[in-house]
């Protein structure tokens, strides 16, 4: 999938792909200020908050350093019917943003369409599972105190102005589920400074940051951080013990009342078994697999009592492995194996791109029978239907096949 935002940031950070994810701190500035601005403004965030049921943490707001109360931005509408729906009271949000606060709203990509296109589009790059919060500063409000996230962000300032300090790590790739705590700021000084619109900085997990408008006066900042659950070895090793239920060996209880020699005996067989496991099963095998595996994201079904299917967009959380056997197209994706024969290959190609694609300019660029294909791969939830809401993520941003 070609998106514009992918390719704006590894510009602005003169990167060649998504191998620099999480090693290096970097910091450059979007040339292209219309990408900015095309991914979310300050007022499409609160009809988005206006518009849906919202409750915490998802959607949170800071004054003075800290977290408020829930029953300061929210309220309960009560239906005809005695329901009790959580949704943001917009007066006491206003009045929140005219004194001074901050608005947070973590994993946007559910609610917004282009938040949507643009987190698979990094999934796609960098073959890890992302999301995208948003966080609404105004006036002179302070942001969060010095902290670390346990993943790697990409952020870029939609929007305003905010200050910023990040430092360095003061434990090498700190974890959520750790085996020390992690409470001491480094005192390395990475970087400080002003973030404007169009700026765009990573920082990798476990440093320190923090960003405030304090003194900065009237005004406001929006930033997007896109968040990556990058997998480490203990991933692969959780995997490994789920891999393991399937060899009968490492179902059988731990002898605990067995002579030496009987416990020594198990002890052997169960780590021959283990080094066996590991080598069939290596990390590169555990992010091969769990690419594949992940079940297709959230998407409107097509219901064929609702007209014809006109558009299609590859909705799989990575991109589907497409490869030849023989006479045969073999497609993996979504836990799904598909087979076709080797003349689907072009609309296959075109149907699993990442981009909308209409059928009718399909059937010109592959042939006819790219309907019938593009039917299959809906109905295996490879692909969705392209409603004019899922469109909208994609407009300006990343391009419709045959567009």
């Amino acid at each position: 999938m070609e998106h514009r935002l992918i390719r704006a940031v590894e510009e602005a950070l003169q990167w060649d792909g998504p191998a620099p994810l999480g090693r290096e701190f970097a910091r450059g500035s979007i040339s292209d200020l219309e990408i900015v601005a095309r991914l979310l403004s300050p007022p499409s965030l609160l009809d988005m908050v206006m518009r849906r049921s919202l409750a915490n943490p998802q959607f949170r707001f800071f004054k003075g350093g800290k977290e408020l109360h829930p029953d300061m931005y929210l309220n309960r509408q009560v239906t005809p019917r005695g329901q009790a729906i959580p949704m943001a009271d917009m007066r006491r949000v206003g009045n929140l943003l005219r004194e001074g606060a901050t608005l947070v709203l973590d994993q946007s990509n559910v609610f917004d369409p282009t938040m949507e296109v643009a987190c698979r589009a990094m999934q796609w790059w960098s073959r890890e599972h992302v999301q995208a919060n948003i966080y609404l500063t105004t006036n002179d409000a302070s942001g969060f105190d010095l902290h670390w996230d346990d993943h790697d962000v990409l952020i870029v300032q939609l929007a305003g102005e905010k200050w910023w300090e990040v430092r360095g790590a003061s434990r090498p790739v700190p974890m959520f589920r750790d085996a020390e705590r992690n409470d001491t700021p480094s005192k390395e000084l990475l970087w400080s400074g002003i973030m404007k619109a169009g700026d765009v900085m990573h920082i990798p997990r476990g440093c320190w940051h923090a960003a405030t408008r304090v003194g900065r006066g009237g005004g406001h900042s929006t930033h997007v951080t896109f968040g990556f659950a990058k997998r480490t070895a203990v991933s692969w090793l959780t995997w490994l013990a789920d891999w393991s239920r399937q060899e009968e060996i490492f179902r059988h209880d731990l002898d605990r009342w067995g002579s030496p020699d009987t416990q020594a005996i198990q002890r052997l067989t169960l780590t021959t078994a283990a080094c066996r496991l590991v080598d069939a099963c290596d990390p590169t095998e555990f992010l091969r697999l769990r690419e594949q595996e992940v079940p297709p994201g959230r998407h409107v079904p097509f219901l064929d009592i609702f007209g014809p299917l006109e558009a299609v967009a590859c909705v799989s959380e990575f991109p589907p492995a497409i490869t030849q056997d023989g006479e045969t197209i073999v497609v993996v994706a979504v836990g799904k194996r598909l087979t076709f024969a080797n003349k689907a290959l072009p609309g296959l190609r075109l149907l699993l791109s990442g981009h909308p694609v209409r059928l009718d300019e399909a059937a010109r660029l592959v042939g006819a029978e790219v309907e019938a294909l593009a039917k299959i791969l809906v109905e295996e939830e490879l692909c969705a239907s392209v409603s004019p809401e899922l469109f909208s993520g994609y407009i300006g941003l990343a391009t419709s096949v045959g567009s």
